[in-house]
């Protein structure tokens, strides 16, 4: 049975929104204020849900579509919370070619969220990464800063239980 894709609610403060409307106020006058303002954006919320896009386009007099279009051009943008705990899987040739794949698989199915998405209490987020410059350690997985080489799906479970009572 295929698991139901697992969604964090967006739930911006009334602080994160202050300090929102300050950067907008400081920019809106400038050219090309969209992109140090998305910056800001991303560094109050940590990412920028649709709430926070239909903020900074009705404070810079932009459309949505303008500001989305920015936000899913730029990979460093993320439409998506992480969680607590980033479990990145890199994706890159050596690793690939060693069975990353498959590291992905079992750190999905232990999740139960799939790459790009994060689990309902925002503890875990899954990404894919192209090169995590430990080749000779591959297959690698990260969780935050903490390296995984030489990484075997068997041990996947393993290495997120660390994280689950934390």
């Amino acid at each position: 049975m295929a698991k139901a894709k697992t969604t964090v609610k967006f739930q911006g403060t009334l602080e994160q929104e202050q300090a929102l409307q300050e950067v907008i106020e400081a920019h809106k006058d400038q050219s090309g204020a969209l992109m140090p303002v998305l910056q800001a954006a991303q560094g109050i919320y940590g990412y920028l849900p649709v709430e926070v896009q239909e903020m900074i386009a009705s404070g810079l007099h932009l459309s949505v579509a303008e500001v989305y279009g920015v936000v899913t051009f730029y990979s460093q943008f993320s439409l998506n919370p992480k969680g607590k705990y980033s479990v990145s899987v890199c994706l890159g040739t050596a690793c690939y070619v060693k069975g990353s794949d498959k590291i992905l698989e079992a750190v999905e199915s232990k999740l139960g969220i799939k790459s790009g998405e994060c689990t309902a209490d925002a503890k875990f987020s899954v990404d894919v990464t192209r090169c995590l410059g430990a080749c000779g350690l591959a297959p690698v997985m990260t969780v935050n800063e903490d390296v995984y080489g030489k990484a075997e799906p068997k041990k996947v479970a393993a290495i997120i239980d660390r994280y689950m009572n934390d």
